[in-house]
């Protein structure tokens, strides 16, 4: 289900619109496939009488769906239904087919990006993203995300472009930070790899005055 475009607001922008990765319904799938094994063997060794076989295959049946509800069928529907989407404004995730759940945070808020992958999940292209904002949400954990270091280097560079959009016209930013902080905030996106060379020369001219 893609993201509602409705819900941008007038001059944003989607940049990403992520599905939660694959890797999220193998656990799901395992269980229903225990399940059909199940129902496999209860129809195979059932009692051949009558009413105790009706027991035990209706039995085994009631069991299986309940399980099946209770969390495949779940798991599948959170999967289906959740965006992780990076607008030109904020960072947005929704969730929820009848009753949805909705978090924002602006780029502005972002204090910090950091992402975790297992060996497996570096393998198949996921992890967990790692959001910390002075927002009122504050450290919020994002599972299952995919190609997580690829969305980190999307918010930075989403998060410069927003604050230079936000500076645009002043002649001085309020609370500006100094030269030397802005310096080392741009060297460290540039170590992380969310800045290249070309754009941290570029960004270094325009704070010392020599760019535009």
């Amino acid at each position: 289900m893609p993201f509602p475009r409705r819900l941008l607001i007038e001059g944003e922008e989607l940049v990403l619109d992520l599905r939660p990765h694959w890797i999220a319904l193998v656990g799901p799938s395992l269980v229903t496939l225990l399940v059909l094994a199940g129902w496999v063997l209860a129809f195979v060794f059932a009692p051949d009488e009558g009413i105790a076989r009706a027991v035990v295959l209706w039995g085994a049946l009631g069991l299986g769906l309940l399980i099946l509800v209770w969390y495949p069928l779940r798991a599948f529907v959170a999967w289906a239904t959740s965006n992780f989407a990076v607008t030109t404004d904020r960072v947005i995730h929704r969730e929820g087919f009848i009753a949805k759940r909705s978090m924002e945070i602006p780029l502005e808020a972002i204090n910090d990006v950091r992402f975790q992958q297992s060996v497996f999940e570096r393998i198949v292209g996921a992890g967990d993203l790692i959001i910390q904002s002075a927002s009122e949400h504050g450290r919020n954990v994002f599972s299952n995300v995919r190609n997580p270091e690829h969305v980190q280097k999307t918010i930075y560079h989403q998060g410069e472009l927003n604050k230079q959009r936000m500076y645009q016209g002043r002649p001085t930013p309020p609370t500006a930070p100094s030269v030397a902080t802005e310096l080392e905030r741009l060297a460290a996106l540039r170590d992380r790899g969310v800045l290249t060379e070309e754009e941290f020369e570029a960004q270094k001219r325009r704070i010392l005055g020599g760019g535009a």
